[in-house]
């Protein structure tokens, strides 16, 4: 993997766990040559992400839509003009689509509803067959434990089927996850499936 998407929060939570975490995520991809693909903020979690990896040298490529990026949070504009490269889409569809096209892999840590919308979306890109990239979600502090409860739900209920049970790879440590990763190996999607198998 050469370059993963990060999926995190802009927030920036009271526990300061989070904050940290983020800026050791991004850091530990640049000293392992792996570059950050991320929402192009400069705010919470997405901010501390790519200043960990900035900070690091590595590569960090920032995706942000038009409406966002001439935004002022406090203290100045959203976007973060410290990345390697900065682009300015329209929309959150082509962000998510240069997430897509930009990345080996996908990497989801703490985060809100924009964090959920990405992270199901590439887990769901993977099912049907519009990507084959590992999907990764950090359960750092037990964030994802009724995430993770859930899927397992659909899972015993049937809404997802037994060659996609494997696509959403979690683990609690960042190390583990990365190695997991970069050992995936794609599933039958749905697009290549019989009608008979679904």
């Amino acid at each position: 993997m050469k370059r993963i998407a990060v999926y995190c929060g802009s927030a920036s939570p009271e526990d300061p766990r989070y904050i940290q975490l983020a800026h050791d995520v991004g850091r530990t991809l640049a000293e392992r040559g792996i570059g950050v693909v991320y929402g192009g903020g400069r705010l919470g979690l997405m901010g501390a992400v790519a200043a960990g990896a900035l900070e690091a040298g590595g590569e960090v490529i920032g995706v942000i839509p038009e409406a966002l990026a001439g935004a002022n949070g406090k203290g100045g504009e959203v976007a973060n003009h410290d990345c390697t490269e900065l682009h300015i889409v329209s929309g959150m569809h082509e962000r998510k689509l240069a997430f897509t096209n930009l990345s080996d892999g996908f990497l989801t840590i703490p985060g809100g509803v924009g964090t959920m919308d990405e992270l199901w979306e590439a887990v769901s890109w993977a099912q049907l067959g519009y990507h084959a990239k590992p999907v990764g979600l950090l359960n750092a502090f037990g964030f994802y434990d009724h995430l993770l409860a859930f899927n397992r739900h659909m899972i015993e209920v049937g809404f997802i089927r037994p060659a996609h049970q494997g696509i959403l790879i979690a683990e609690a440590e960042l190390d583990l996850l990365l190695t997991r990763m970069a050992a995936h190996e794609p599933h039958t999607p749905i697009f290549a499936m019989k009608v008979t198998d679904l």
